[in-house]
């Protein structure tokens, strides 16, 4: 599928972006038929604000066509792992877009880098990872819910990124990685309810000299929790931090400029003359209030065994 690497042409059966507006996309496949709730063999049409869709018209154009649409029109894109963010079925609340990228920055992947998550959750910052550490990197992914396993399991191989990602059902936090990951790790990604559990086992998993671990955790009691046990399992340069996103406005502004001239009267005396003129610009408005917390990244960049 198109989520791994970037293709011309839209090939039968892959996902693509039905692009709108900044606000309103799609994903859906390109096929000519589907099946309907009944089980009914039907042609596959997508219904949109700006009119029907057939989206087996869409197998063999280029990716970025604009599409005619009946009121509109709407570009067709490839699909990344920013977009699946937005558009992935939701089965646990997911990490988005800021978070990830701090995540991805601190854990300095690269296209070698083995890396371990737990939990896999709705796969939103898997994709991410993936595409940072193909093609000669891996992503080991735990969780201990087996239905969200295997269902994520289908979506990497929809995809097409099997070959880079190994989905395993386990409780890391009581059976912990697993002797097979034992010395293969470069970095550990935990989003669990008690990530100090599964915190114990990360030293026997990463590579020998030491490797770097974040934790995304909501609430703050259980950052504390995780920095005392970290500290007491020998962890240095452990830090917290919080991504907020600021979303500022471009707008036009109308400023009125004061022109004060000095003007002598028939009798020698002094008078302002005020006169007001406009100047048109351009700026950036800042947001009246800041988005809503999301959660704490604990990082820890450097670890020793001891």
């Amino acid at each position: 599928m198109s989520f791994n690497g970037y293709k011309d042409l839209i090939v039968e059966g892959e996902s693509v972006i039905l692009y709108l507006t900044i606000n309103q996309f799609y994903i859906l496949e390109a096929k000519t038929t589907t099946l309907s709730k009944k089980g009914v063999v039907v042609q596959n049409i997508f219904q949109t604000p700006y009119g029907s869709l057939a989206c087996g018209d869409l197998i063999g154009k280029k990716y970025g066509t604009k599409i005619q649409l009946k009121k509109g029109w709407a570009y067709i894109l490839q699909p990344t792992p920013e977009f699946w963010t937005e558009l992935l079925p939701h089965r646990t609340q997911i990490i988005y877009t800021p978070d990830i990228s701090m995540i991805l920055l601190c854990l300095e992947l690269k296209p070698t880098s083995i890396v371990i998550e737990s939990g896999t959750g709705s796969g939103s910052l898997s994709h991410a990872i993936i595409r940072k550490i193909k093609p000669s990197g891996h992503l080991y992914t735990f969780d201990f819910h087996e239905t969200r396993v295997d269902i994520a399991r289908n979506e990497f191989k929809e995809h097409g990124l099997s070959q880079y990602v190994t989905v395993q059902t386990r409780d890391v936090c009581t059976d912990g990685f697993g002797k097979d990951l034992e010395g293969k790790a470069d970095s550990v990604f935990l989003d669990l309810p008690q990530p100090w559990l599964a915190a114990t086992f990360t030293s026997q998993v990463f590579k020998r000299g030491g490797g770097r671990l974040c934790s995304f955790s909501p609430c703050v009691e259980q950052v504390q929790k995780m920095c005392s046990a970290l500290t007491n399992l020998g962890y240095q340069e452990i830090q917290t931090m919080e991504v907020l996103q600021s979303q500022f406005a471009i707008q036009k502004k109308k400023m009125s400029i004061l022109n004060l001239d000095m003007l002598k009267t028939s009798n020698n005396k002094e008078t302002v003359k005020n006169e007001k003129e406009f100047s048109n610009f351009i700026t950036s408005v800042a947001p009246n209030t800041l988005p809503g917390h999301t959660g704490y990244l604990t990082l820890l960049l450097f670890h020793q065994h001891m």
